[in-house]
This record gives C-alpha cells, structure tokens and sequence, in this order.
C-alpha cells in the first residue's frame, strides 16, 4: 500500500495496515549515539530480523540510520530523508530522534548541531530544521532515550545550549500523522530490548493487527515502566530486613551508598541488560534514576544516599532487624531434618500398620463389609 503524504493529510493504516514503512533515524541531537549503539545488542527482536522480515505480520521495514547504513554517506544517505522533507515520500515514515533538541533561538550567529547542508546554500542544516519538516509528516515519532525523551545530560543546570526533550520542543499534545504521541523510549542508553519491543508494537499498530502502544503521562510504555527498579531488584530483600550494603562490594541493598532504585520507574534489574544479564543493581551498580525526566539534575550529586533514605531506613530498621532474627531461626529449622532421619533398629516416622480410616465397630464400615460381600 502507498500513499503519498502532505503537511495536511492524516496517514493513518486502513484495515488490513500498510504493507510498508520506512524508519528515518536522526542521531544528530545532541547526543553519543549510544542509543543506535545499544540497539543492536538487541535479540528478542534483533534489528537485523525486523530489516529482514523474519517476524510475521510486520510490513516490509526500510531501515535509515547513520549506524547501519551500507549507504556510503553524504548525499546518498541524506536522499530520503530530504525526500520526506519535501512530502515525495510515497510511504509512511516513522521518525525515530536521538539526543536532545538543543534550542536554536539562543545559538546567536552559529548554530549547536547539524544534520547536512541547505542544497542551495551550502550552509548546514539544524536538526531543529529538520524535525519542523519531518514530524508533521511522520506516520509515528519516536525518541530514544533519555536525551531526546527530556534533555538527559545536555540539559542540566548550567548548559549553555538550552537542550529539551522532543515533547517539549514539538508539545506534550503533539499527534503524528497516525493519531499517535511521540512514543519515549528513556534510557541512557535505552535497554536494547526496551526500545525494539516498543518499536515492534508501532510496526504491528501500523500493520493493521495492534492497538496503539498503551503509554503513561511521561509518553513511556506503560508495560515497561510501570514498575520500580526496586520492586524488579535482586537486592530488594535486603532491604526489607534493614539490611544495608556499607561499601560497593556488599551483595546487600545499596540505598544508604547512592541508589534510587526503590522510587525510578525502569524494568532494568528485571529485564537484564544484554541476553538477560546485568542490570545496574545486579552487578554491583548503584541506579541513578537515568530514566527519569528529572535526571541527572533531581539525582546529583551521584553516590550520595537519596534525600529521605536516612528516613527510611530509620522508620524499617526495628522492623527489619526483627523479621530478620525470626527468619534466622525459621531458616536454623528448616535446616535440621526430621528426626526420624536415622539407623536405628525402630521405625520412629509415625507409620502404622494397623491404621484404618474408620475403627472396626463403625457402622459405615460394617455396611461397606455388608454390601460388599458375594
């Protein structure tokens, strides 16, 4: 299925979903591209099996980023997304925007990044540019990462650029061509799989054979983000018992050493981080909220214990330290075996021979004898 787009018409799949869709992937916000980096550490699904076809029921995918391209660079590269500019794209596109959105009002006479040169000018073209052009025409926008879902790193206090996330720049009320917000994607970098699941599901959306991603105020998957990274960590146990890690080498809970983790909304420590391993937490990592909207500014400085940590862990202490002495001694019996367990000459296990379910003068057992007999 084709069908040409302009700035004023609604590209949204008919019944049976559209048989193809091209992903233009910018990575010229002001980033690290460490979000293309960590996406192809995905397997479940890998880039490669979505470009290829392997997964049933997506349309046909025309993948452009600068990370994977076999195009060799320049003018070849930046063919189709001036195409898209120009509204000759003859399929629907998602634009996919990685980093933050600097703001080019306060850039004085340069400007803070590029993507290509103006044709006629020569002069270099800003990513702003580019996103004016692009999103009204985008069937699906998705940010990646925590750079281009709130400003992440380049925003913080201090920055002289004026970053933002995409939903600030373009409005939290924003709709792409598809009826859909942009998608957030948070994560510095964003889990592999994360971001591949929450792509799969627009492509099946487009496809025809999926609602549209459920997502939370924040625009980020609600089945993603729904939890805590507390209530997913291996070492949530140990502070239910009171029981703090003091150096970065505990297995213990790590939340009087710098942890956010009991208040972040990320499915990290659940989920692994490449093949189901890793986690912040789980190796010995302190989690620093870099999913959240707030960070880094809410969550430095880093190592510090998060304000209200001494709270809390005042408030479970006495609770803790009970649970944890009457688990002691659960856990003391439940290692001692029966004692019955032994060599002697007498069977000592409490089985009898003899025992019946009724005493040989219940009336129910001599009426079964009764109709029983021949």
């Amino acid at each position: 299925m084709t069908q040409n787009m302009r700035d004023t018409d609604a590209v949204i799949p008919q019944e049976n979903g559209f048989d193809e869709i091209t992903i233009l992937w910018i990575s010229e916000g002001m980033s690290c591209d460490g979000d293309s980096v960590s996406m192809t550490a995905s397997g479940q699904p890998a880039i490669e099996d979505i470009v290829l076809g392997l997964i049933p029921g997506l349309p046909k995918v025309n993948l452009h980023n600068k990370v994977l391209s076999p195009a060799a660079g320049g003018e070849e590269f930046l063919a189709p997304y001036r195409r898209a500019a120009r509204g000759e794209m003859t399929e629907p596109f998602i634009l996919v925007i990685e980093g933050s959105i600097p703001n080019e009002n306060i850039n004085g006479e340069g400007y803070w990044t590029s993507f290509g040169n103006d044709e006629k000018t020569g002069e270099p073209l800003t990513l702003n540019w580019w996103i004016d052009r692009l999103a009204p025409k985008a069937w699906a926008v998705v940010a990646a990462g925590t750079c281009a879902t709130y400003g992440g790193i380049h925003a913080m206090a201090g920055n002289p650029t004026g970053c933002m996330g995409l939903a600030d720049y373009l409005g939290w009320d924003f709709r792409s061509q598809g009826g859909l917000p942009i998608v957030n994607v948070p994560g510095c970098p964003i889990q592999p799989e994360n971001f591949m699941e929450t792509l799969t599901w627009v492509l099946y959306h487009a496809a025809g054979s999926a609602p549209p991603p459920p997502l939370d105020h924040m625009l980020r998957p609600q089945w993603l983000f729904g939890k805590t990274v507390h209530e997913g960590c291996d070492r949530a146990a140990y502070y239910e018992q009171a029981d703090f890690a003091k150096d970065y080498n505990s297995p213990k809970c790590q939340v009087k050493i710098g942890c956010w983790g009991p208040v972040i909304n990320c499915n990290v420590p659940k989920r692994g981080w490449m093949g189901g391993v890793g986690g912040c937490p789980n190796v010995g990592g302190i989690c620093i909220g870099c999913t959240m909207p707030g960070f880094p500014d809410k969550f430095m400085p880093f190592m510090d214990m998060p304000p209200g940590g001494s709270l809390s862990t005042l408030l479970i202490k006495p609770y803790g330290a009970m649970i944890r002495r009457l688990r002691g001694i659960t856990n003391a019996t439940a290692n001692r075996e029966p004692k019955w367990h032994h060599n002697g000459p007498e069977l000592t296990s409490g089985y009898n021979p003899r025992w019946r379910p009724y005493g040989p003068a219940d009336p129910r057992r001599q009426a079964a004898i009764e109709r029983n007999r021949p």
